[in-house]
């Protein structure tokens, strides 16, 4: 069976396009820089970056088609039956390092592996999802990014946003510091229990719904007045973001074992962090509610 990557190789590029569009017309003032690579295993991109802006302190918005002779450990720990296939992995990711404290830290992305040896169907899958992580949090933009994430799985069955909605959870979770990352959204990972094809409806549906989770929530929160004591704990919960992106994340790991480009997998780190020993906010602060209250697990929808 021939697979219609081309198809979702097209989505991506124009989903790319779509969300640089939206983050450049909420910022206001900064533009995409585009780097075109290529890999010397196979495939390449284009990686698009945003700094110094209005809005925007720091955000990459990524396409990449990569494929080589066999599968990364990362990407077959859960499937050893394909450790050397060949493969080819797609798919657009992102995130966004705001200035201001009040406007969360985002993340997302799409993406299609396909797994194949010869004489063989090939095997693929799809995963991806989204994700927000405030420094202040208000919680009707928690409910908010949520109903979009609802919304958007509702035709697809009625167990789809819960049981993704739980996999962010106890996926963007740091172990070592008994704390989340955010407040979630969704995230799946070897998604091909439907057809292919209402498969890829599932991730259009997701890579789209992005745009309309996030971008609400910038422009209620853009113009919030802060200050340097708010900058100060937005760095040392950057910190925590950094701790997961290069301890835990799958993705950086496949990224780093498959010799990908190294600038592209460590886009997502913070533009400006702080570590402190033994740090952690007053009691009764409102820097102290947001591990207290948000960064739980809750049903906010």
């Amino acid at each position: 069976m021939a697979l219609p990557v081309s198809v979702v190789k097209e989505f991506l590029l124009q989903l790319q396009d779509d969300i640089c569009r939206a983050l450049e017309a909420v910022d206001g003032q900064a533009t995409f820089v585009e780097e075109k690579w290529t890999r010397e295993g196979g495939g390449g991109g284009r990686t698009r970056v945003i700094s110094n802006g209005a809005v925007i302190e720091k955000g990459g918005v990524s396409f990449s088609h990569v494929f080589g002779k066999g599968l990364p450990p990362s990407a077959t720990e859960r499937r050893p039956e394909l450790a050397g296939c060949h493969f080819q992995a797609m798919g657009v990711s992102l995130v966004t390092h705001p200035k201001n404290p009040h406007v969360p830290t985002s993340r997302a992305d799409v993406r299609l592996f396909v797994a194949e040896k010869e004489g063989q169907e090939p095997v693929w899958w799809f995963g991806g999802g989204f994700d927000l992580t405030p420094y202040y949090a208000v919680e009707e933009d928690c409910r908010s990014f949520h109903k979009v994430a609802h919304d958007l799985c509702q035709p697809f069955g009625d167990d789809v946003y819960p049981r993704f909605k739980a996999w962010c959870d106890d996926f963007f979770f740091i172990p070592f510091r008994n704390e989340a990352r955010g407040i979630g959204g969704l995230f799946f990972d070897d998604l091909n229990e439907w057809p292919f094809e209402q498969c890829f409806t599932f991730i259009q549906a997701v890579g789209r719904g992005y745009i309309d989770a996030y971008i609400p929530i910038v422009n209620l929160r853009k113009d919030t007045p802060y200050t340097e004591q708010q900058v100060e704990f937005q760095e040392f919960r950057r910190g925590r973001y950094a701790e997961f992106n290069l301890t835990i994340d799958r993705g950086t790991k496949f990224g780093l074992q498959s010799g990908g480009r190294i600038e592209s997998i460590l886009i997502s780190l913070p533009p400006r962090v702080r570590w402190g020993y033994n740090w952690h906010p007053e009691p009764g602060t409102p820097e102290a509610r947001l591990t207290e209250y948000f960064l739980v697990k809750k049903d906010w929808v």
